[in-house]
């Protein structure tokens, strides 16, 4: 498994902006499908963004036209710009690692805390 560290987050305003960052480390080679995931208080953990070594991309909907993933495999770190944010944005979010081969995550961030209040 690879460690996954997460960086960026904090209170906002509602329509402002906030960028996280998600450093992996570990085997380069075995970095595969990085993402972004959420939890607010008393709802389960939903996916928000994923991107894989190759560029490729999903977004959940409610995210699309606001949030950009992006990825700079050279530093094996990810990126989330969340723009245009909204009160229902708030939650812990979850940097994520899945490998080539597996439906899912084996891998987690500790969580970052967003807050997107007045």
């Amino acid at each position: 498994q690879v460690q996954l560290v997460e960086s960026g987050g904090g209170l906002v305003q509602p329509g402002g902006s906030l960028r996280l960052s998600c450093a992996a480390s570990g085997n380069s080679a075995r970095i595969y499908t990085m993402g972004w995931y959420r939890q607010a208080p008393g709802k389960q953990r939903e996916l928000v963004a994923t991107i894989s070594r190759g560029g490729i991309i999903n977004y959940a909907d409610s995210v699309k036209g606001r949030f950009t993933i992006s990825r700079d495999n050279a530093k094996n770190t990810i990126y989330l710009q969340m723009n245009s944010l909204k009160p229902e944005d708030t939650a812990v979010y979850y940097c994520s690692h899945r490998p080539i081969g597996l439906t899912n995550p084996n891998s987690w961030g500790q969580g970052t805390q967003v807050t997107v209040s007045s």
